[in-house]
C-alpha cells in the first residue's frame, strides 16, 4: 500500500514517526515523507522526502501567531498558564499547517495514498485526509493526548473544513508510543518507543564504560535556539562538586554564559541521543518528550528542569512513576545531583519503566494493524 507520512518541521514531531515509517518500508510498502523546512533533518532517514509548505519554518509560524495574539512567541512558558501555552501552541501549529495545506493537498491528491500517518500537531493532514477520503492515523510523540491536540487544531481550522463541506476530521485511529502507565490516548494501538535521533558518529570512548559515572546534560533540539543554555547554568556550577563526569550535549549552542567549565564537564559535538544516554548513568534535561522517552527507553534516572511546551506534563508523569526527579533550574544543588546518581529507588523505577516499554509491540509488529485499518476504510 501507499503510505504518506507528514509532520511539522521540527525533530520532536518528525523523529517519533520514523521507526514506524521504516517498518512499513521494510515490509515492502511505498512510503513517502512530506516534510517542511528544515527538510535536511530527514535526509538520514533513508526514506524519500517531498517538501511541502512555503519554505517558512515552525518558528516563523509561531512568531506570526504570537503577533496575532499580542503575546510573546517564546518557547519558554514564563508566566503563561498551561491553557495559555496550549492556546498559543494551537495558533502556531494551525498557522504552520495552513502554510503547507495547498502543497499537501496536491501531493496527496496526486498520489492517492491508502493511509495518511501524521503527527498529532500537524493541522493540515487531517483536513486533507478528510477531503480526499483517506483513512488517517494520528501518531503521538509522548505522554500527552494527541487526539485532544488534533481536535484543537481542527477547531482552529473550522473555516477551512467548512469550505470543503466538512464538519471535522474523517476516520482515524491513533498510535501511542508510551505504555499505559505514562499516558497517551489509549484508544488505538500502543507501540514500543524506538529512539530515532538522525544518526551520527559516536566518540569511541563513549561506546565503552568510563572510569567514573557519567551524567548527560542536554536541552533537546529547540530550547537552546529560543533560550540558549540558561537553564543549565546552575547544573554546571554545581557539577565540580559531584563525583562524576558531565557530558554536555547542547549542539552548537553558545557556551559562553556558562563561564569556565569545571574539569569534569566535557562539551560534546553532535552525538545521537540514544547512544549518548546508553553510555550514561543519569541525565539532566528540560523535559522534552524525545529526551524523556529516550532516557526511559534506555532505563536511566532523570532530573527534569521543565521550561515550557509539554515539559511540565512530562515531568508530572515521570515523577509520578518514580523514575525522575524534578526541580526549578535555579534550585539545582549537589545534594540533588548526588540523589540522581545514588538513589536506588530511582534506578529501580527507571528499570521498571524500561521493561514496560520493551514489552510493547515493536514498530514491525504494528504494520499488520495499519494494513488492516487501511483495508477497512
Amino acid at each position: 500500500m501507499r503510505v504518506l507520512f507528514t509532520a511539522p518541521g521540527a525533530a520532536g514531531h518528525l523523529f517519533p514517526l520514523i521507526p514506524t515509517a521504516q517498518a512499513l518500508r521494510s515490509a515492502g510498502h511505498d512510503v513517502l515523507l512530506a516534510g517542511r523546512q528544515p527538510v535536511e533533518i530527514l535526509r538520514a532517514t533513508g526514506l524519500p522526502v517531498v517538501e511541502v509548505g512555503d519554505g517558512s519554518t515552525l518558528r516563523d509560524a509561531f512568531r506570526h501567531a504570537a503577533d496575532a495574539a499580542a503575546t510573546e512567541p517564546g518557547y519558554v512558558s514564563g508566566s503563561r498558564t498551561e491553557e495559555e501555552t496550549m492556546r498559543l501552541a494551537s495558533l502556531g501549529f494551525a498557522n504552520h499547517g495552513r502554510r503547507a495545506l495547498d502543497n499537501l493537498r496536491a501531493l496527496a491528491g496526486g498520489r492517492r495514498p491508502d493511509l495518511l500517518v501524521h503527527a498529532a500537531f500537524d493541522a493540515a493532514a487531517p483536513l486533507v485526509a478528510a477531503e480526499l477520503g483517506i483513512p488517517a492515523v494520528v501518531h503521538n510523540f509522548g505522554v500527552m493526548s494527541g487526539l485532544s491536540m488534533a481536535d484543537r487544531l481542527a477547531g482552529a481550522l473550522t473555516e477551512d473544513y467548512r469550505a470543503g463541506g466538512l464538519a471535522g476530521p474523517g476516520p482515524r485511529s491513533v498510535v501511542d508510543v508510551v505504555p499505559a502507565s505514562l499516558g497517551g490516548d489509549g484508544t488505538g494501538w500502543r507501540v514500543r518507543y524506538v529512539p530515532y535521533n538522525g544518526g551520527g558518529t559516536v566518540p569511541a570512548e563513549l561506546a565503552l564504560p568510563g572510569p567514573r559515572r557519567r551524567v548527560a546534560v542536554t536541552l533537546g533540539t529547540v530550547l537552546t535556539d529560543w533560550d540558549g543554555v540558561r537553564a543549565i547554568t546552575r547544573v554546571i556550577e554545581q557539577a565540580a562538586r559531584v563525583d562524576a563526569d558531565f557530558l554536555l550535549a547542547v549542539g552548537d549552542a553558545d557556551l559562553a554564559p556558562l563561564g569556565t567549565l569545571p574539569a569534569n564537564v566535557r562539551p560534546l559535538p553532535w552525538v545521537p541521543l540514544a547512544q549518548l544516554l546508553e553510555s550514561a548513568d543519569a541525565v539532566v534535561h528540560h523535559g522534552g518528550s524525545g529526551t524523556m522517552l529516550t532516557a526511559a527507553a534506555v532505563g536511566i534516572p532523570q532530573l527534569i528542569l521543565p521550561q515550557g511546551a509539554d515539559h511540565f506534563t512530562n515531568a508530572d508523569a515521570s515523577t509520578a512513576l518514580g523514575f525522575a526527579l524534578r526541580a526549578e533550574d535555579t534550585a539545582v544543588d549537589t545534594e540533588l545531583l548526588d540523589a540522581l546518581l545514588d538513589d536506588d529507588r530511582l534506578r529501580k523505577s527507571a528499570a521498571a519503566v524500561r521493561a514496560e516499554i520493551t514489552a510493547l509491540p515493536s514498530p514491525a509488529e504494528l504494520v499488520p494493524r495499519l494494513e488492516e485499518f487501511a483495508a477497512g476504510h
